[in-house]
């Protein structure tokens, strides 16, 4: 699930496909306090909508063992918008793609995406946004690492303790 690109190097510069998918797996509880103000308030930056939230189905593929023929797995559920923030330093355009259907997701996503193409807010935007973001995810991954590890057996404890040791074929000959 994780891809390369979450796990960026120290002192690399930000890459707008690292960004745009990090934003797009982000809580909408850590987009909402540090975005939300972009689209709620009337003065400030003007939001102009060049493609309002809209949800479709997208075909995603799969790949036996990950690494055979592609073949298709099915249809998700994906919200895409695009925007122009117009600011006082010039005008950004942000999009942002987003599984399921929640639109405000998508939107603070689009409005993070735009505000990330300014050099002057990347470095404020990756430690009060993205870090949170890494964060969260870095979490998850930990939580399902421990319910995997939680369910792990192992099977050669098990076999030497069935048979107690006795019937070793090592011992008979």
């Amino acid at each position: 699930m994780f891809h390369a690109f979450d796990n960026d190097g120290p002192n690399q510069p930000l890459q707008r496909p690292q960004w745009m998918a990090l934003l797009a797996r982000a809580p909408l509880a850590v987009l909402e306090p540090a975005l939300g103000h972009y689209l709620d308030r009337p003065t400030g930056a003007a939001v102009h909508w060049l493609r309002r939230p809209e949800v479709g189905l997208m075909m995603v593929q799969g790949r036996a063992g990950g690494t055979g023929e592609r073949f298709n797995l099915g249809e998700v559920t994906v919200t895409r918008c695009a925007l122009r923030l117009q600011e006082p330093a010039g005008a950004l355009a942000g999009v942002a793609w987003v599984l399921g259907r929640n639109q405000r997701h998508c939107m603070l996503a689009a409005v993070a995406d735009a505000l990330l193409q300014d050099p002057a807010r990347q470095a404020q935007l990756d430690a009060e946004l993205l870090e949170p973001v890494r964060q969260h995810l870095r979490n998850l991954a930990h939580e399902r690492s421990d319910r995997a590890q939680s369910t792990r057996v192992d099977f050669f404890t098990l076999a030497r303790e069935s048979d107690g040791g006795a019937n070793d074929e090592d011992d008979e000959q």
